[in-house]
């Protein structure tokens, strides 16, 4: 299915897996576990997803400190 092992790989090296991740998911091929795999992929999914809204909480937070500071410089 794949092209090969190493594209795969990489594949999860660029979604940012980690080496345990990689080995499990490389694991599960092996073994012809494609729900193991897709249970790991969507766990990985998540994590990311959940960086995702971190960082725009993070973003809200800038953005309501510019608009703050914004408001002060009209008010003068």
């Amino acid at each position: 299915m794949y092209t090969s092992k190493q594209a795969v790989t990489q594949n999860l090296l660029d979604a940012g897996c980690d080496c345990e991740t990689i080995a499990r998911f490389l694991r599960y091929e092996k073994e012809g576990d494609r729900e193991g795999q897709l249970s790991l992929l969507a766990a990985h999914r998540l994590r990311l997803l959940e960086q995702v809204h971190q960082e725009e909480k993070r973003i809200a937070c800038l953005d309501y400190l510019v608009y703050q500071l914004e408001k002060t410089d009209d008010a003068l």
